[in-house]
């Protein structure tokens, strides 16, 4: 009988309060000294935020125009991430995407940067469209293990020193 309770109380949870997550790591490479990023997002939590960003609905898996997606797309997580190395800003740049599921895995680089002593990141992915939503960020430089970050609503910014 117990194990129905715990059941219902999952699926509960499940249907009544999904969850919203986004995952970013972040890798400095030496060799181009530059940050690379990579963001995974549930696509179709995308598609609503798009459609809330750009007024019109979007279908992220058969777009109907495959360049203004990029372009949604591009716009937004360049809107909706900021990142700061040693406390100087850097410049991000969009690379692209690939879909693997039910998420997409985006790409962006930074501008070259010295080895980072300090890594501060904002990141405002879904945040105005999923009450709840938590943006877990991975930074690693020089290291096998990365130095973490949980930003969201009231926390959308965090710093990490090395």
């Amino acid at each position: 009988m117990q194990l129905v309770y715990i059941f219902v109380i999952a699926a509960w949870m499940t249907v009544l309060h999904p969850f919203f997550i986004s995952l970013t790591e972040m890798r400095y490479n030496p060799e181009s000294k530059k940050m690379e990023i990579a963001q995974k997002i549930f696509w179709d939590d995308l598609e609503v935020a798009l459609a809330s960003e750009f007024k019109e609905k979007v279908d992220f898996l058969k777009p109907k125009d495959k360049a203004k997606l990029e372009s949604q797309v591009k716009t937004y997580l360049l809107k909706h991430n900021q990142v700061w190395v040693n406390g100087k800003s850097v410049t991000l740049t969009y690379l692209g995407y690939e879909v693997e599921e039910d998420a997409a895995w985006f790409y962006l680089e930074s501008s070259v940067v010295e080895l980072p002593k300090s890594v501060e990141v904002q990141n405002t992915l879904l945040l105005k469209d999923f009450e709840g939503q938590q943006n877990i960020v991975h930074v690693y430089v020089q290291s096998k293990s990365p130095r973490s970050l949980l930003l969201g609503e009231g926390k959308e910014k965090g710093k990490i020193e090395f």
